[in-house]
């Protein structure tokens, strides 16, 4: 996968893409990733990027030259973009089967934004998507954009170590993860699970996947709503929800 990034600040990447899986990512060659500045791509000798909205209003609007021309300079490149992905608080909420569309793709885009907004018609002809990673406002698009790569590139096949470690993440079948225990068997007080102990692998498999349900059912239930539930589990979860206390 190759992975270009439009910003005005490359620098914020560059600690991170050179830590932990995504380093080994580059350096197994399952991802390529490009920063590029889009200030490089203005228009004027003083690579001016942003101006006053029509209309008045505070703060500044990024212009649509700079972007769309780097757009098509590096849409020159020998692979097609199959997505340009804006990053912004007005985008669709990114989610882990997002994550899991976007590994399948062999070249992908992020824009990061910065000052007030984007050109809309930057939204209406540039863009082919627009995710945002929650409800709320950041000074720029290059943490949104680290986000969606993390989230990303784990899951490009042969990235993680073990192939299994994506696949039994929180969200990865819609449920949350169950619970987790190491060494030492007993800390302070609290013991681990004797079912975890137990060399019984049908037995740990039907423990963790009931735990999933509870810990998706007392967090987050409303994910609940979206999981192909068996009757078995919807059994269960409501023998869990008759034994919970009452306040």
């Amino acid at each position: 996968m190759k992975i270009d990034v439009l910003t005005l600040f490359p620098e914020v990447f560059e600690t991170y893409l050179q830590t932990s899986v995504i380093k080994r990512a580059q350096d197994s060659e399952a991802v390529q990733v490009k920063l590029v500045n889009f200030r490089e791509y203005s228009l004027d000798r003083h690579h001016t990027v942003d101006d006053y909205p029509f209309g008045g209003g505070a703060g500044m609007v990024l212009k649509p030259e700079p972007l769309f021309r780097a757009v098509e300079a590096l849409n020159k490149d020998d692979k097609a973009i199959d997505r340009i992905i804006l990053l912004s608080p007005q985008g669709k909420p990114f989610t882990q089967s997002i994550a899991k569309e976007l590994s399948n793709v062999q070249r992908l885009m992020l824009i990061c934004g910065h000052y007030e907004g984007f050109d809309e018609r930057i939204r209406e002809h540039l863009v082919t998507d627009e995710l945002s990673i929650g409800d709320y406002v950041l000074t720029g698009g290059e943490l949104a954009a680290l986000v969606v790569m993390d989230a990303v590139i784990r899951l490009i096949p042969g990235v993680l170590g073990n192939p299994d470690s994506a696949s039994s993440d929180s969200f990865a079948n819609g449920l949350l993860e169950h619970p987790q225990y190491t060494r030492p068997r007993k800390f302070i007080d609290w013991e681990v699970p004797e079912v975890l102990l137990s060399g019984n692998h049908q037995e740990i498999a039907k423990w963790r996947h009931e735990q999933s349900l509870l810990r998706t059912l007392q967090r987050r239930p409303e994910l609940l709503a979206n999981v192909e539930l068996s009757q078995k589990d919807r059994e269960w979860l409501k023998q869990q929800q008759r034994n919970e206390p009452t306040v």
